[in-house]
């Protein structure tokens, strides 16, 4: 089983590109299948979940070509089947992506549900709610989600709460229906408005998106497309914490500055230096950091997905801090791992105290999720002495290269899959 290895103890420095975000990619793939025109699709995350989504595609017929390893091209003229489902497309989130794209175009679907992390209760009730208010027919049976509709016409469709998934689902299916749609209280973050944007670049009419009111004018079909994904909100943010944890100094390229101001301001909030140019985002952290509060919320808040992150770094930072998770109930779950570090973490419901503490050590580790398990590689090179990390799987779902990029920054770090490499990781640093 496939392990990161690291001795820690020294700051990360230097530069470090970001690639394409993954969540706008999952969202874009699946809009791809929606006409049958060429789509090609640039800075693309080469990531599991990526190649996952790919294959998927694939499996219903499509022809999907590698232009190179950040580029593909998608052509679904030949999509034969309706059907979604195979032991890997159960294992990702985005696979209900599928459901209002196929929807959108043939009025029909049948998509396994999904899987992902493990970090909380995350129904697709309102997704299901949106297809129904545009004149879908829903049945759930053997695991899979069956949509079928004879037309769909436009609706108002009000959001309970504030959902990134079924505000991209419907916006997907409603691009193809009869009329206009009203989607309000829509979540606005930074995917959300790249797959609006690509699936206007295909001939859609989606107005709105990054606001909370989107209202979309169906349109008969879409056509082929050119089109390329914004960097990776995520990725920069974890190596913007990078740098608060091991006390580095990072730069962090080919970015959208305005999508990083909520982990920015925590960051400065800490004592670290904030640099902002026009692509990049520079931390340089400081010794004496300090505790501050933070609570999840929906874009433009800070964002869940950055939550252990930046746990990790308080947990080093002089003083008590108060972390709120308000968005998935079972985000703290790494606090056990990090207990074994040596940190001072107490868990109370959505509520973690987070008391500083001068130092981590080395310890074995196992990754629950997949943020998690970047946070706790995080800490394994702050930590004095030796640490592994085991279950990685999560965290190459989402991260391109990951140890590749925190060498380039000096890490001593290494994937291994055997106790023979990891006996010869120890002779080489000795």
């Amino acid at each position: 089983m496939a392990q990161y290895i690291m001795n820690g103890g020294s700051p990360l420095v230097g530069e470090v590109a970001i690639g394409g975000a993954k969540n706008a990619a999952l969202g874009i793939l699946a809009a791809a299948i929606m006409t049958d025109e060429d789509v090609c699709i640039e800075n693309l995350p080469d990531v599991k979940d990526i190649n996952v989504m790919l294959e998927a595609i694939k499996a219903i017929g499509a022809s999907v070509e590698r232009l190179d390893r950040h580029s593909v091209k998608i052509n679904a003229s030949s999509v034969k089947d309706i059907l979604v489902d195979d032991e890997f497309i159960r294992r990702i989130r985005a696979s209900y992506y599928f459901i209002g794209a196929l929807l959108g175009k043939y009025k029909s679907a049948e998509v396994a549900l999904p899987g992902g992390c493990n970090i909380g209760s995350r129904p697709i009730d309102l997704h299901l709610k949106g297809f129904k208010a545009l004149g879908a027919e829903i049945e759930i049976e053997s695991g899979r989600v069956k949509a079928h509709a004879i037309d769909l016409v436009a609706a108002d469709i009000y959001l309970d709460t504030v959902s990134v998934g079924a505000t991209i689902n419907i916006m997907m299916a409603a691009s193809l229906a009869e009329g206009r749609t009203l989607i309000e209280n829509a979540a606005k973050e930074p995917h959300i408005v790249d797959v609006a944007n690509f699936l206007n670049s295909m001939g859609a009419d989606i107005k709105g998106a990054g606001t909370d009111v989107i209202r979309i004018n169906g349109v008969k079909s879409l056509h082929g497309s050119q089109y390329s994904i914004i960097p990776d909100q995520i990725e920069a943010g974890t190596f913007m914490c990078a740098a608060a944890i091991t006390k580095g100094d990072i730069t962090v390229k080919n970015i959208i500055p305005k999508h990083m101001e909520a982990i920015s301001a925590k960051l400065m909030e800490m004592g670290c230096e904030v640099v902002e140019f026009d692509d990049a985002i520079r931390v340089i952290a400081k010794n004496n950091q300090k505790a501050t509060n933070i609570k999840t919320l929906p874009y433009p808040g800070f964002p869940t997905d950055m939550q252990p992150q930046i746990t990790t770094a308080l947990a080093l930072a002089n003083g008590s801090s108060l972390v709120v998770e308000s968005i998935f109930e079972n985000r703290f779950k790494y606090v056990d791992e990090l207990a074994r570090m040596g940190t001072n973490i107490k868990v109370e419901g959505n509520t973690a105290m987070v008391i500083g503490v001068n130092k981590l050590r080395g310890a074995s580790l196992k990754a629950p999720d997949l943020r998690a398990g970047a946070a706790l590689v995080l800490a394994g090179l702050a930590a004095e002495g030796q640490t592994i990390v085991d279950d990685i799987k999560y965290i190459k779902r989402g991260y391109e290269d990951f140890e590749g990029k925190l060498i380039s920054l000096g890490a001593d770090i290494r994937e291994i899959d055997s106790e023979v490499e990891a006996k010869k990781f120890n002779i080489k640093v000795v």
